[in-house]
């Protein structure tokens, strides 16, 4: 007999940056999704070649500067991993190398069998959610898995004025 809700038994992707807003999407998916599943904590970091400071002049990014890149989306990563842990979720961290973010996101989701997304939103509008775009709503439009998507609220703790 299939279970009601089939999703239920597969993994969490949890898309985690380090902001508060993160940290908010994994406490509400605590509260809100049945703890004690698996979850992937998934940090994505660009190729420093799609950052437009490095763009088509430059022929090469070193090495090192890719490395430290990485090592700080493990951090990151891990960081992560820890909170899925504490909210109560079997969490394990990892990291990808792509862009653009939201793609990479929802590859993994797809890829790790998720039954759910979760990530957090900055909450951009008007100029700046067109000048930045939006990585959330990227994803909750292309995923085709459902989408948890939170904002770390006033008063948070962590929350703090960017």
């Amino acid at each position: 007999m299939a279970p009601e809700h089939p999703d239920v038994d597969r993994p969490i992707l949890i898309a985690y940056d380090g902001s508060d807003q993160a940290k908010a999407a994994i406490a509400m998916a605590g509260r809100n999704l049945r703890t004690s599943r698996d979850a992937v904590v998934v940090s994505v970091f660009e190729p420093l070649g799609a950052i437009p400071f490095w763009g088509v002049p430059v022929a090469r990014v070193p090495s090192p500067f890719i490395q430290a890149a990485e090592d700080a989306a493990k951090n990151v990563s891990e960081e992560g991993a820890e909170l899925a842990r504490t909210a109560g979720f079997n969490a394990t961290p990892a990291v990808i190398q792509g862009s653009p973010i939201w793609h990479k996101i929802v590859e993994a989701a797809r890829a790790e069998g998720a039954g759910i997304i979760v990530i957090g939103s900055h909450g951009r509008s008007g100029v700046r959610y067109a000048a930045m775009g939006s990585v959330a709503t990227a994803v909750a439009h292309h995923a085709t898995v459902p989408v948890l998507i939170a904002r770390a609220e006033e008063g948070d703790p962590g929350d703090r004025d960017t």
